[in-house]
């Protein structure tokens, strides 16, 4: 977008880089939520009403009493005490929050912007509005799966969502960009090529967040095999190709394993046709796309050895972030190259 005044274009900016790491700080708090099993232990939507925590001990024993009606409660959870309770009560109520605040926090700037500057060229913006309030409703849509007849959230709903996370925080990324970039390479390499890397990587976010909801990464703890060989043994590699390998946790967590092997490789080969052509505004962000990549699989393979230890498992979802907006910037420069 153009924006003449300066000021005002400053303004925008500093918003769109505060929610960045607002939408951030979202994914890294959901991510624990999950890792936790808290996400269940708000069993109703209150849009508003759930604004605030409970205030008092009858609160506390009407939320618990409502979680206790659900399955995980009656057969996973069933010895729970109220304390125990509070502590997963407690991740999942700072995620809605959250995403509140987001809410609130988008939509009062964007009103002040589209004063000052007109729809037309906030229509962008808009879109982001718009996916932000989709957003709540495939949260719920993911926790209601929950509720009747299993005891976790459908792995399908919980990577939608996650996906959706993920697209927000670029689209808002994107549009900073646009507002503070100016100096732009003077030749690029193959449109494609940076764009099927980024397209890779969300794949990888949408297996992860199956390997996630499926808890895939407590089996097989060991790298690079899968126990004793490169396939898993409980499986058959025929099943690679049917539709129900995606709620298979042994195939979940070898698909994660090989596409980050594939996304490595596309990398060195855009890395090597950077350099060959010398690319030096491509430079930086290649490397550093390369060093969040090393250290995001250096802590996939630690996640696993370790049975999905919640400190890393964060770390690894908190990588991610930081290796699509990374790739991004990469993508970015490579496509408004003059």
């Amino acid at each position: 977008m153009y924006i003449e005044n300066i000021q005002i274009k400053k303004y925008l900016s500093f918003w769109l880089a505060s929610m960045y790491w607002v939408v951030v700080l979202i994914i890294v708090i959901g991510g624990l939520t999950r890792l936790t099993d808290s996400g269940l232990s708000i069993t109703e939507w209150q849009l508003f009403s759930g604004f605030l925590p409970p205030l008092n001990n009858y609160d506390w024993e009407k939320y618990f009493n409502l979680y206790k009606e659900i399955p995980e409660y009656k057969i996973q959870n069933y010895s729970m005490t109220l304390v125990e309770f509070k502590f997963i009560f407690w991740w999942e109520w700072i995620h809605r929050f959250l995403a509140r605040l987001i809410g609130i926090f988008y939509l009062v700037p964007l009103l002040f912007f589209t004063f000052k500057l007109g729809f037309v060229k906030l229509k962008n913006l808009y879109l982001i509005f718009f996916l932000i309030c989709f957003q709540g409703f495939i949260g719920w849509y993911m926790v209601s799966s929950g509720l009747v007849d299993r005891i976790d959230v459908s792995h399908f709903r919980l990577s939608m969502h996650l996906f959706l996370a993920f697209f927000i925080l670029v689209l808002i990324l994107w549009n900073y960009l646009n507002l503070k970039v100016i100096n732009f390479p003077n030749q690029n390499i193959n449109f494609y090529l940076p764009l099927f890397f980024l397209i890779l990587i969300f794949m990888q976010i949408v297996i992860g967040g199956f390997v996630s909801g499926m808890d895939a990464g407590q089996i097989y703890n060991s790298w690079p095999l899968m126990g004793s060989s490169f396939f898993p043994d409980d499986s058959n590699f025929v099943n690679l190709f049917n539709i129900a390998a995606f709620s298979d946790p042994s195939l979940v967590q070898f698909m994660h394993r090989n596409l980050a092997y594939i996304i490595f490789a596309l990398y060195l080969f855009i890395l090597f046709k950077i350099y060959k052509i010398n690319l030096y505004k491509l430079f930086l962000p290649i490397k550093l796309v390369g060093i969040i990549l090393i250290i995001q699989i250096l802590l996939g393979v630690f996640t696993l050895l370790h049975g999905a230890q919640i400190f890393l498992a964060s770390m690894h979802q908190i990588c991610s972030i930081f290796l699509v907006s990374s790739s991004i910037y990469l993508f970015f420069l490579n496509s408004k190259s003059k």
